[in-house]
């Protein structure tokens, strides 16, 4: 029976188009949802709704589906919707009038919302960690190959020296920011929207901020609209944010295609990391990075389409939002994997010393050339002059 089922019969072809895929993408926040009916039962119980031997009882077959989602055996059918109709039907079969208790002072609104926030706050510290690793790859190719010097480009022309220190470094730096971003968005969503209904708050007394500690969020929504406005905002945040660790993994990438053209050199991909050509016995491919490369666009659609989606809406639910939990959890799920391979490609990038020594012709040093004119008096754009005149009759 579904949460809202008042005795009639929904039309089968609406049910498979409200429902689509929710009932899968619901399996990756069956642990959250049982997490936060736990502390929802402690916090009825502690309002006097609910007797002790309820809440225990509630407590132990929520784990109970929590270790049957680990290895599972906890299924969400199709005419369930979501997992929170699913485990409420679990409840209300084992314990009976303490399983129908359950769902008193909370609307499957800000059920839904508590175990979101729940789910994101963990998703992000996976994110924040795989960036720490991320960022101790590119420390360890500092370590072994730093002090390697190589051309620096603009326009992709030779431009200026740089180094394996100083191209590393710029992307080490380039995540610290990435992580800062993820860090405020774990901030903004760091309260707890138990208790807000479905945005007009519950009409007895319920003791929000128990809830909150039990959960270990920081704060509250105090107004309870808010929290059906944060929706869609606050998951464009987030992706904005993960598409900052896929814009700097796209630039990385891009560098290591050009970086390693064979008439380029200055890294070398190990075979184990190479595809190869169907046709062509000589290839060796860079899919990795192609695809490192393309993910990026893929997750700028996904905060795109949550933007477009999220737009208009009038304040309260709608349940267009639903629409946006699954480009969350597959933002999410890509800018992980690419952290994760990204780590292991830096492990196994080598850099080619001599290819790298050979490419610091003598015009990229013109610019330090015209400075130590400026340095014996020459003003700049004389010295500039000079030196371009220089490296124009050299060709």
């Amino acid at each position: 029976m579904k949460l809202w089922e008042k005795g009639n019969t929904l039309d089968s072809i609406v049910e498979d188009y409200t429902v689509d895929n929710d009932c899968i993408l619901d399996r990756k926040l069956i642990e959250y949802d049982c997490t936060a009916s736990i502390s929802h039962a402690k916090t009825l119980y502690k309002s006097g709704i609910i007797t002790i031997t309820e809440a225990d009882d509630l407590e132990t077959a929520l784990k109970e589906i929590i270790q049957l989602s680990k290895t599972g055996e906890f299924i969400i059918l199709k005419e369930d919707e979501d997992c929170h109709t699913a485990i409420e039907k679990y409840l209300v079969e084992k314990l009976g009038a303490a399983g129908r208790k359950i769902h008193t002072a909370r609307s499957r609104n800000d059920q839904v919302l508590t175990a979101l926030r729940l789910f994101y706050i963990d998703e992000i510290n996976k994110c924040n960690d795989l960036a720490q690793d991320y960022i101790s790859g590119l420390k360890d190719l500092v370590t072994r190959y730093g002090s390697i010097k190589f051309p620096g480009y603009t326009h992709t022309r030779k431009a200026m020296p740089s180094s394996v220190q100083l191209w590393a470094g710029a992307y080490i730096d380039s995540m610290q920011d990435n992580i800062e971003f993820l860090d405020s968005a774990k901030d903004m969503i760091d309260r707890s929207p138990a208790g807000t209904g479905a945005g007009y708050g519950i009409p007895i007394d319920i003791d929000n901020e128990y809830t909150k500690e039990l959960l270990g969020f920081k704060r509250i929504h105090h107004n309870p609209l808010h929290a059906q406005l944060s929706r869609g905002k606050y998951e464009m945040f987030m992706l904005h944010c993960l598409k900052q660790i896929m814009f700097d993994i796209n630039r990385l990438a891009s560098d290591l295609i050009f970086y390693s053209i064979p008439e380029i050199g200055y890294i070398i991909l190990p075979d184990e990391l190479c595809t190869g050509s169907s046709i062509m016995p000589q290839k060796k491919n860079p899919d990795l990075l192609e695809l490192m490369r393309g993910y990026y666009h893929v997750v700028n659609s996904l905060e795109l389409r949550v933007n477009t989606v999220s737009s208009n809406l009038l304040s309260g639910y709608n349940r267009d939002i639903q629409l946006t939990k699954e480009p969350v959890m597959r933002g999410f799920e890509i800018s992980q994997k690419s952290l994760r391979i990204s780590g292991h490609l830096l492990e196994k990038l080598i850099v080619d010393e001599n290819r790298c020594d050979e490419a610091m012709t003598d015009e990229i040093f013109a610019a330090e050339k015209a400075y130590k004119l400026v340095l014996n008096g020459v003003p700049f754009r004389e010295a500039y002059r000079m030196i371009a005149e220089g490296c124009t009759n050299s060709k």
